[in-house]
């Protein structure tokens, strides 16, 4: 049935890059575009880019139309009346009427999802996911983000923002979440000090300093610690057991099939993998552990696109939301 599905236009908006393309119903990409966001530019010529790059997608496809177009942006969003709140990533986007902007200029319906909860559903039905029925997902990159499917649907809560395990407190007391702000990296510079804060679980308690210029990325930070860099070992073991916390009360609550990882970081492979899963093993409750399987994504860059084309595909099925 899903080959038999429409080509969609799907369209993701990140802080530094926008990315369009065409989906078909076997989750493929064709036309392939991407630029850079620009964001200081504010939304008119963003969105006036975006909707050109929808455009030169669809004429790269050799598709005669498109049938819908799916949205994939990081929230605060709501995904019934089709707006934009106020991204974090967006400074200066409040309440933008996305869907009904795109359904005007490319005369089909729009749907709009949370760029994490996209790339969830696009891992379960055409990536990593694909068989299963009850999956968690993460993706690591410049932030932390997430989505989950139970029972072979897409968790999206009671106002659409549900599924963000990007949020789960790791430590309380730690560094507040920035949405989309390189925390890997930033554990390379010390803390202000915070009085109320308690005792940090994690060793060691002296403080960390490398110029930007070092370690801009997590990414980095991973490479420099197979070097052998010893500051970078440091932040990639509070890494790995951050996100091991973290994953061991997510598998305890949904009890996955399959965690999926995904994101930049993930190049790393075994590396995160392995003290990851070891991590969950060791502390989740026995049958949750024994049933989750731990494995890196399957669709590389373009999984937000292929999951905004699954959220078109199912606004055209009348799938629920």
């Amino acid at each position: 049935m899903e080959h038999d599905l429409p080509a969609v236009l799907s369209l993701d908006i990140g802080g530094t890059k926008l990315a369009a393309g065409v989906v078909t119903g076997d989750g493929l990409i064709h036309g392939w575009q991407v630029t850079p966001t620009r964001r200081e530019e504010g939304p008119r010529p963003v969105l006036t880019r975006l909707f050109d790059l929808g455009r030169k997608a669809v004429a790269e496809a050799g598709v005669p139309e498109v049938a819908a177009v799916g949205i994939s942006c990081g929230g605060p969003l709501d995904t019934t009346a089709g707006v934009l709140e106020c991204p974090p990533h967006l400074p200066g986007w409040i309440d933008i009427p996305i869907v009904a902007l795109a359904t005007e200029t490319f005369g089909v319906p729009a749907a709009l999802e949370n760029d994490a909860t996209a790339a969830a559903l696009g891992e379960f039905r055409y990536g990593a996911g694909r068989g299963t029925s009850t999956m968690v997902y993460l993706t690591i990159s410049t932030g932390v983000g997430g989505g989950s499917v139970i029972g072979g649907r897409l968790h999206r809560g009671a106002a659409g923002n549900g599924g963000e395990l990007g949020h789960v407190m790791v430590r309380p007391g730690g560094r507040k979440c920035s949405c989309g702000g390189g925390a890997a990296w930033r554990r390379t510079r010390p803390a202000p000090p915070s009085p109320s804060a308690p005792a940090r679980p994690w060793p060691p308690a002296a403080p960390r300093r490398c110029p930007p210029s070092a370690l801009p990325t997590a990414e980095d930070v991973s490479r420099a610690a197979e070097a052998g860099d010893p500051l970078a070992i440091e932040v990639w073991d509070e890494t790995t057991w951050a996100l091991g916390t973290a994953l061991t009360d997510l598998v305890n609550a949904f009890e996955p099939e399959l965690v999926v990882l995904g994101g930049g970081v993930t190049r790393s492979g075994a590396r995160l993998l392995d003290p990851v899963a070891a991590a969950v093993a060791r502390d989740a409750m026995p049958p949750a552990a024994r049933a989750a399987r731990f494995t890196l994504a399957e669709l590389g860059d373009g999984v937000c696109v292929v999951g905004a084309g699954a959220v078109a595909h199912d606004l055209l099925t009348g799938a629920a939301r």
